[in-house]
């Protein structure tokens, strides 16, 4: 209804962009395992559960992923609205 003069999107344009957004978390969280697990898990298994020191260093890990994520995501939707590719859902 308010679209400023730009066409809505259609319900194909807006399962593709829910497509999209699902496959770029699908790789963020595969890159975010891949790198928190190579910089804290002990490689010789010692033990079958986390040690306190590689499960707090997995949150830690996590949790700078996401920020960094979110920090990037947003920076992302900034420039892109600056650019008139406004996310209009």
């Amino acid at each position: 209804m308010f679209g400023f003069g730009r066409p809505q999107p259609t319900s194909a344009e807006k399962i593709a962009a829910i497509e999209n957004e699902l496959k770029v978390v699908a790789e963020m969280h595969s890159r975010m395992i891949k790198v928190c697990s190579a910089k804290c898990l002990d490689k010789t298994y010692r033990e079958g559960e986390l040690s306190k020191g590689e499960a707090v260093c997995l949150d830690r890990c996590a949790a700078k992923f996401f920020e960094a994520h979110q920090i990037i995501s947003d920076q992302l939707q900034k420039e892109g609205a600056a650019r008139g590719f406004g996310g209009g859902m």
